[in-house]
C-alpha cells in the first residue's frame, strides 16, 4: 500500500452539518487502472480477486464502540431465561470481552457475557456476517441461525420492558411485554414499546471511544452507559444511569432472579445516597425516587467472571485518512454507457467493502454511500472524469443496511437516513469533524423479527419528506407484524402505515416529482415470475409465507403493472426517475434495476387504460457486479448504481460502482409501447429506417400465462393451458408520417399475462436496434391510425405460416451457453465447489449419483432424472435442501425439449 500526499490541500465539501475538512494525505490503490483502458464491461477483477478477500480485518471491528445484531440467547442454558430472543440489539464493548447486549425495542439489557479470549463475541451466523468473506455462503430462513454469544452468560433480562413507571415507591413493579402479539404469538419480535414518548433516541460516542444510549421512558430522558470499574479490590460492571428530573418513581430491570446470577452488589447515586435492590415476580430491580433535579446512579455487579488484561480499542488506523480511486471510462461508441468506478478495497481498516446505496449531498461531486456491513463513507470527486475520487470512513455499526438517503427542506440539508434492521436512523455529527458522533433513531415505530429473510430491502424519500421502506416477507417459522410490507414512515418518524402487503421480497421506488410509488417483488413461491407493482389502497400482493395456511388467499391479489419473464430476470429490485435534463433522451425515465442478471430497465407507463399497465425494456448490460440501487448525481445529472453480491446472481464481481452515462451520441430508444386490438404500437425517440421496418422478418412474437402456485415460479402456458409460449406471426407492418412509430399487425390479440416483442431493425441514424419489450396486456386499445400518426390506413390481419423456435440437435455445447444464458451457474457450480459457493449442488460429479431425497427414498441420476429436475425441479427434492425457502424456477414451457436435452448432455459430460 502506498501513501501519496496531494501537493495542495483539497477540501471535502459536505452540507453545512459536516465540516470542510482539508484532505492530509490519500491512500492510493496498489494500481491504478488507465482511463479509457477498455470499452464495453471494465474487468475491474483485480480490485475483487480472492487475495484481496483474504486480507480483510474481522467482521467486528475492534476500534469501533458497538454494532448491531440481532442476538439469539435462548439456548445459553444455565437457568438462564429460554426465550431469550433480541431481534433488534446494540452489542456494546465493556472491557475485558465483557459484552451488553441491550435490546432497542423494549429498552432492557437482554444478555451479559464474557466472550472467549481471542474469538468474537457471537456465532458469525447471520448474512452479513457469513458472507463477509465468502460471499456465496449464505443463511437459510427462520430463526436458527441467528447470531449466538460465544462464551459466558453472566446475567439476563426476560422478554419484558426494561422500564416501569410507578404512581409510588411502595409500589410492586411488575414487569411485563406490553406490546400487543404479531400474527404468530409466541414471536417476540413485536416492535416498540407502545408509548410514543418511550423509545430509543440515540446512540451516541463522541471521540468514537464509548457508546451512551439516550431513551425516553414516558417522556423522562435518561442516559446509560456501561464500564468496568474496582471497587474493594474486585473489578464490578457497571449500569450507569443518569435521569433527567421526574415526577415519578421509576423501576429499571437490572437482571433475572436466578441462582447463579448475582444481584447488585452496589448502587450508589451521584450524591452519594445508596439504594437498594430488590426482587419481585423473579426480576431483581432498582426504584430511583422522583427528583426535581438530574440525578446520576451507578449500579455494580461482582460477577464470576475470568480476569483478562484490558484490550487495547485504540484505533490503529485513523479514520482521518482517505482512499483515492480512479474511474476506468467506457469508450464504446453509444448514446449511453457505463463507467466502472473502483471500489477502496485496498484500505489501511482491511475492511470489506460491499456497498449497497449511495445518497448524494450537493452538486458538487459529494456523496455517502453505505455497505452491507454497517460502515458508511462518505465520497467526493464523483463528477467529470471521474479519475480522483476520494474515500473517507464516516461511522459504522449498523445492522445489515441497504438503504442512505439525504433530506433537504427548502434546499437545507436535514441529514444523513440509513434505514436498517433497527430502523431509520439519522446520522449525527455535532462537533463538525468529518466523522459521526452519534445515531439518532428517527424511526422504529414498525416491528422486526429475527427471521434472517427479513431484510431491510429498500428505502426512497418522497416529495413530502415521508420515507418509504420496504421489508423482506419470506419466513421460517412464525409471522410478524410487518414483514412483506411496503411502509410509508411519516416525515417526523412517529407514525406509519402500510401501502400495500403480502410481498416476498419488495423494494421500492419512489418518483421524486410525483410521489408515485412503485414496488417490485422477486419470483419465487406464490410468485410466479417477476412483477411490478404501483402501490395504491393497501392491497395484498399474493405471496404465502412458509408458515401461512394455503387453502386460500387473504385477500383478492393485486395486479402487477406488468411481469418480467424469469429468464428476463427473476430480481428487479429498486427504481429511480431521471429527472434531469442532463440525462439526454432518458430523462424523466423510470429506471429499474435487475439484480440477478446485472441490469437496467427502462420501465415504460401507459396512460391509455383505466388499469395501469407498463412494458420494461433493457437499457444496459454493462454490469459487472449485481446492482442495488441506482441514484442521480445533481452534480452531472448522470445516474450511479452500486451494489453487492449474496443471492443467486450471474455476476463476475462482488460489489462495485458504476456511472451509466449520457455521451452525447446519436441513438433510438423506445418510448411507449402499447397493446392494442389490431396489434402492438411501439414509438422511439428516433426516425427509423423504413426498409428495415418494413421487412416482416425483422419481428418475433410470443404470448403466454403464468399460473401462481406453491412451487418456486411458473412454468410459461400457453393460452390453452398446455406448457409453452404461443408464437404469433405479424401480419403486416406499418412506419408513422414521421418515422418515429410502427404499429405491427397481430391477429387475435387478447389480454395475457405475459407478451414479448422482438425487432432487429435500425434508425436513420444508423443505430442497430436489437431488443425486447416486455408487457402485461390487461386491456386492449382501439387503433387509430389518424390520430396515432399513421395516416389513413386498414391493418392487414390476415394469417401468415406461423414460426417457432427451431429444434436444434441436442449437444453438451449448446448445453453449456443455455447454462450460461439462463443463469443455471449463478445457482450450481460445474468445479466441484459444492454449497459452500453455490446455492444448488454442483454439477461436476452429479451425474451417476445417488441422491437421498427429503421422503427418504433415493433415486439415481440419470438421464430421466436430470431431465424431469429441469422441468419440474419440485418433483423429486434432494435431502440436502430439506426445509429451504427458495428453490429452482420451473422451466416446462420456457425451454424447449431440445434445449433441456443439450442441458442433460452438458450436466452428463461433466
Amino acid at each position: 500500500m502506498s501513501l501519496r500526499f496531494p501537493m495542495r490541500l483539497t477540501p471535502f465539501l459536505f452540507p453545512v452539518w459536516i465540516v470542510l475538512l482539508p484532505l492530509a494525505g490519500a491512500i492510493a490503490q496498489t494500481t491504478q487502472p488507465e482511463a479509457g483502458a477498455s470499452g464495453g464491461r471494465e474487468d475491474l477483477s483485480q480490485y475483487y480477486t480472492a487475495d484481496v478477500q483474504r486480507q480483510w480485518g474481522t467482521w467486528v471491528e475492534p476500534d469501533f464502540p458497538f454494532f448491531s445484531s440481532a442476538v439469539d440467547a435462548r439456548g445459553v442454558g444455565g437457568g438462564f431465561p429460554k426465550r431469550n430472543m433480541t431481534p433488534r440489539a446494540l452489542v456494546l464493548p465493556v472491557g475485558r470481552d465483557l459484552w451488553v447486549a441491550w435490546d432497542t425495542d423494549l429498552l432492557r439489557v437482554s444478555l451479559v457475557w464474557q466472550g472467549k479470549e481471542g474469538e468474537g463475541p457471537l456465532t458469525a451466523e447471520s448474512m452479513a456476517m457469513i458472507s463477509y468473506i465468502n460471499a456465496k455462503v449464505i443463511v437459510h430462513a427462520g430463526q436458527s441461525q441467528v447470531p449466538k454469544p460465544v462464551g459466558k452468560p453472566l446475567l439476563a433480562n426476560g422478554i419484558h420492558g426494561g422500564w416501569k413507571v410507578l404512581s409510588s415507591a411502595e409500589d410492586k413493579p411488575v414487569f411485563v411485554d406490553p406490546r400487543t402479539n404479531a400474527p404468530t404469538e409466541s414471536e417476540v419480535g413485536k416492535g416498540p414499546l407502545p408509548p410514543v414518548d418511550t423509545g430509543l433516541r440515540s446512540v451516541d460516542f463522541e471521540g468514537q471511544e464509548k457508546a451512551t444510549l439516550s431513551y425516553d421512558v414516558e417522556g423522562t430522558r435518561v442516559v446509560e452507559s456501561f464500564h468496568l470499574s474496582e471497587h474493594d479490590g474486585h473489578t464490578l460492571f457497571f449500569r450507569r444511569f443518569e435521569l433527567a428530573p421526574h415526577e415519578r418513581p421509576l423501576a429499571v430491570a437490572l437482571s433475572a432472579a436466578m441462582e447463579n446470577a448475582p444481584a447488585p452488589s452496589r448502587i450508589v447515586t451521584s450524591e452519594g445516597k445508596e439504594l437498594q435492590s430488590q426482587e419481585h415476580q423473579g426480576v431483581h430491580h432498582v426504584i430511583f425516587p422522583p427528583a426535581r433535579e438530574a440525578v446520576t446512579v451507578e449500579v455494580g455487579y461482582r460477577l464470576e467472571w475470568e480476569a483478562r488484561e484490558p484490550v487495547d480499542r485504540t484505533r490503529r488506523v485513523p479514520w482521518t485518512e482517505t482512499v483515492s480511486t480512479s474511474a476506468v471510462l467506457s469508450q464504446e461508441k453509444k448514446q449511453y454507457v457505463m463507467d466502472q468506478i473502483p471500489l477502496p478495497l485496498d484500505n489501511p481498516w482491511k475492511r470489506n467493502v460491499r456497498l449497497a446505496d449511495i445518497a448524494f449531498l450537493n452538486d458538487r461531486g459529494d456523496a455517502a454511500a453505505v455497505s452491507f456491513d454497517g460502515d458508511v463513507w462518505l465520497i467526493s470527486g464523483l463528477q467529470g472524469d471521474l479519475q480522483d475520487v476520494r474515500w473517507r470512513r464516516f461511522t459504522s455499526g449498523f445492522q445489515e443496511p441497504m438503504s442512505i438517503v439525504h433530506r433537504k427542506k427548502e434546499g437545507l440539508s436535514e441529514g444523513l437516513f440509513v434505514f436498517d434492521r433497527n430502523g431509520i436512523w439519522r446520522l449525527l455529527d455535532r462537533n463538525d469533524d468529518g466523522l459521526a458522533d452519534g445515531h439518532e433513531l428517527f424511526s422504529n415505530r414498525f416491528a422486526q423479527t429475527a427471521e434472517t429473510r427479513e431484510y431491510a430491502n429498500s428505502m426512497a424519500l418522497a416529495p413530502d419528506g415521508s420515507f418509504v421502506i420496504s421489508k423482506g416477507g419470506q419466513r421460517g417459522a412464525t409471522l410478524g407484524k410487518d414483514d412483506g410490507r411496503v411502509l410509508r414512515i411519516s416525515p417526523d418518524g412517529k407514525t406509519y402505515e402500510s401501502l400495500g402487503w403480502g410481498f416476498r421480497q419488495p423494494f421500492v421506488g419512489v418518483d421524486g416529482k410525483t410521489g408515485l410509488v412503485v414496488a417490485s417483488d422477486q419470483q419465487g413461491n406464490y410468485i410466479p415470475s417477476t412483477p411490478l407493482y404501483i402501490l395504491r389502497d393497501n392491497r395484498y400482493h399474493g405471496f404465502l409465507a412458509g408458515s401461512q395456511p394455503k387453502e386460500q388467499y387473504p385477500a383478492p391479489i393485486a395486479d402487477p403493472l406488468t411481469w418480467i419473464p424469469h429468464p428476463v430476470n427473476p430480481s428487479a429490485i429498486t427504481l429511480e426517475w431521471a429527472h434531469d435534463e442532463r440525462f439526454g433522451p432518458l430523462a424523466g425515465a423510470c429506471i429499474l434495476v435487475g439484480f440477478n442478471r446485472p441490469e437496467l430497465f427502462h420501465v415504460l407507463f401507459s396512460e391509455r387504460f383505466e388499469k395501469p399497465q407498463g412494458a420494461v425494456i433493457s437499457l444496459s448490460r454493462d454490469l459487472p457486479y449485481p446492482p442495488l440501487n441506482a441514484t442521480m448525481n445533481p452534480a452531472d445529472g448522470q445516474l450511479y448504481a452500486t451494489g453487492f453480491q449474496t443471492f443467486a446472481t450471474t455476476a463476475r464481481d462482488i460489489s462495485g460502482f458504476s456511472r451509466f452515462r449520457f455521451t452525447g451520441r446519436p441513438g433510438a430508444n423506445l418510448m411507449e409501447s402499447t397493446p392494442m386490438k389490431e396489434g402492438v404500437l411501439l414509438r422511439f425517440d428516433a426516425a427509423l429506417e423504413e426498409a428495415s421496418v418494413k421487412d416482416l422478418s425483422s419481428y418475433s412474437v410470443e404470448r403466454w400465462n403464468y399460473k401462481r402456485t406453491p412451487s418456486y415460479g411458473s412454468p410459461h402456458l400457453k393460452l390453452d393451458g398446455s406448457p409453452g409460449s404461443n408464437w404469433m406471426t405479424p401480419s403486416s407492418v406499418y412506419l408513422s408520417s414521421d418515422r418515429h412509430a410502427l404499429f405491427l399487425g397481430l391477429p387475435d390479440m387478447r389480454p395475457v399475462m405475459q407478451m414479448r416483442v422482438g425487432w432487429a431493425i435500425r434508425a436513420e441514424n444508423g443505430t442497430e436496434l436489437n431488443e425486447n419489450v416486455y408487457f402485461t396486456p390487461f386491456e386492449l386499445a382501439e387503433f387509430d391510425p389518424v390520430a396515432e400518426g399513421f395516416g389513413q390506413v386498414e391493418v392487414d390481419l390476415s394469417p401468415r405460416e406461423a414460426k417457432g423456435l427451431s429444434q436444434m440437435t441436442p449437444t453438451a455445447e449448446e448445453g453449456k451457453k443455455l447454462s450460461e444464458m439462463m443463469g443455471c451457474l449463478a445457482c450450481h457450480s460445474v468445479d466441484g465447489s459444492g454449497r459452500s459457493g453455490k446455492i444448488g449442488p454442483t454439477w461436476k460429479g452429479l451425474y451417476g449419483q445417488q441422491r437421498a431425497l427429503v421422503d427418504e427414498s433415493t433415486v439415481q441420476v440419470d438421464d430421466a432424472y436430470l431431465h424431469e429436475s429441469i422441468v419440474h425441479p419440485a418433483a423429486k427434492v434432494s435431502k440436502e435442501f430439506k426445509g429451504v425457502e427458495y428453490g429452482m424456477p420451473i422451466y416446462e414451457g420456457i425451454l424447449t425439449e431440445s434445449q433441456v436435452q443439450s442441458l442433460v448432455l452438458y450436466i452428463k459430460n461433466l
